[in-house]
């Protein structure tokens, strides 16, 4: 079993690496475990409260239940992945199991700022995108998917996101065995895992 953690700003293109990955491997080898999928439940708090809650920082992430399941999954075990939900800030009732497999994706903003997590990873990429490039996405994907308005968006990325992002996710990069830099070097990277990964593994 090999895990992968692909980690990068909020809007860097994690999605498409980790898709690109997803879309040629055959579903049987691959499992996804993404970090987001383990914010904290917040269903106690009140609107009020949930409104105040940081997601870009790593104290509203269950790191300690991500590692719990990754060593679950090297042993062998399958797991019980949290579902969370974005509009409701809380977790649903349902959970999504994931098996063990030969390969397991890790992806999400923070993941390299935990040790637990950065020294289970096999290998570790980091996409390093600009900052408009990382807005222009968020503000796509936030007023699709989310609901929000393009003012609200580009204010919580200007008070939140990128202040989080110079503090946390930023210094990261420097735990990490690839560093992307552009959309060139994104799929230059996918053929250099796949290549690899059908290497060790014969996918």
């Amino acid at each position: 079993m090999k895990i992968i953690g692909i980690a990068g700003g909020s809007g860097s293109g994690k999605s498409a690496l980790v898709n690109h990955l997803l879309s040629t491997l055959s579903a049987s080898f691959v499992s996804l475990v993404p970090q987001d999928s383990y914010y904290c439940d917040n269903s106690h708090l009140t609107n009020e409260q949930r409104l105040k809650t940081n997601f870009d920082h790593p104290s509203s992430i269950e790191f300690d239940l991500l590692v719990k399941h990754l060593d679950l999954l090297k042993q062998g075990h399958s797991i019980e992945m949290p579902v969370y939900d974005y509009i409701s800030t809380a977790r649903q009732e349902t959970t999504i199991v994931v098996y063990p497999r030969e390969i397991i994706i890790v992806e999400g903003i923070l993941i390299f700022t935990v040790p637990e997590l950065v020294k289970r990873m096999d290998i570790r990429i980091f996409i390093d995108a600009g900052q408009e490039e990382r807005l222009n996405r968020i503000i796509k994907r936030d007023t699709e998917e989310r609901g929000r308005t393009r003012e609200e968006v580009i204010r919580h990325f200007e008070t939140v996101v990128e202040p989080m992002h110079l503090l946390f996710v930023e210094p990261s990069k420097q735990f990490a065995d690839i560093v992307i830099t552009n959309q060139a070097g994104l799929l230059k990277a996918a053929e250099m895992l796949l290549s690899v990964i059908k290497e060790d593994l014969s996918v």
